[in-house]
């Protein structure tokens, strides 16, 4: 952003948007959602900005490319308010988030090296095989599986005599795996083809393309988080710097104001 020396700085709504592609509503809005500090008003009422919002503003975009917008807005505006501490709280986190992500991938990708593919015909499991025990292992509700059921997910064989969803070790397999992409973000009509395409198959080439695009897109948050952290470090030495500075003209002013008291006390 090119800052004219001649006008001290101060910068309108629309030069910061046009910096960042938005528009000038979109950053009075930011400035009204308290994630950019509060302007300063000309004589006439108009917004004048300064680096210092140029600075907000491109911390707040890029930490929306790793941590979410939601997350980034609530980062910023806790700096703003001065509860720095809460706001790092949030990014430690949204940190921790990604690792879980990334771990779960590699879950995924370390239990799809050990499938095996199913015989068409195998007969369910003896034990563990009824859809309140599997749920209960997984952590997941049993109308959860019967909405994946719905949904194309799995689809367990039914008891003869009781009528009983029975699960088989291949519909145990899908139903980890739906459960591992699910964690993974995956939406149900994605992880059905998925599904569709493994069991066609019978093996795990059909997922390493989506694999691959998760990793992907786990390293680019990764990489958006690192560009975060450093435009927030800039905004935040920024701003200590301002305080710094009024700190010292406060201190300046003080004393000239006491010494000229002292001057007309001995006039």
């Amino acid at each position: 952003m090119v800052v004219n020396p001649q006008n001290g700085g101060r910068l309108r709504p629309v030069d910061l948007a046009r910096a960042h592609g938005l528009s000038a509503q979109a950053v009075r809005n930011y400035e009204a959602a308290g994630i950019l500090p509060a302007a300063g008003r000309t004589a006439h009422g108009y917004r004048v900005y300064t680096t210092l919002h140029a600075r907000a503003l491109g911390a707040f975009l890029a930490l929306a490319e790793g941590h979410g917008h939601g997350t980034a807005a609530s980062v910023l505006r806790g700096v703003n308010e001065g509860a720095v501490d809460e706001a790092l709280r949030l990014i430690d986190e949204s940190h921790a988030r990604l690792l879980d992500d990334r771990r779960t991938l590699e879950a995924v990708e370390a239990a799809l090296r050990d499938l095996v593919p199913e015989a068409a015909g195998d007969a369910p499991a003896a034990a563990g095989g009824f859809i309140g025990a599997l749920a209960a292992e997984l952590g997941i509700r049993p109308a959860t599986l019967r909405k994946w059921e719905r949904a194309g997910l799995v689809r367990p064989r039914r008891d003869p005599v009781t009528g009983y969803r029975r699960y088989g070790e291949a519909d145990v397999r899908d139903v980890r795996l739906a459960h591992q992409l699910r964690r993974g973000g995956y939406p149900l009509e994605r992880i059905a083809s998925v599904l569709d395409r493994v069991r066609s198959a019978g093996g795990v080439e059909p997922l390493e393309a989506a694999l691959r695009e998760w990793r992907d897109r786990v390293s680019a948050r990764g990489r958006a988080m690192v560009t975060g952290a450093a435009r927030l470090e800039s905004y935040l030495r920024a701003r200590e710097r301002r305080e710094e500075g009024k700190e010292g003209q406060e201190g300046k002013d003080g004393q000239e104001g006491q010494e000229g008291q002292e001057e007309k006390a001995t006039a």
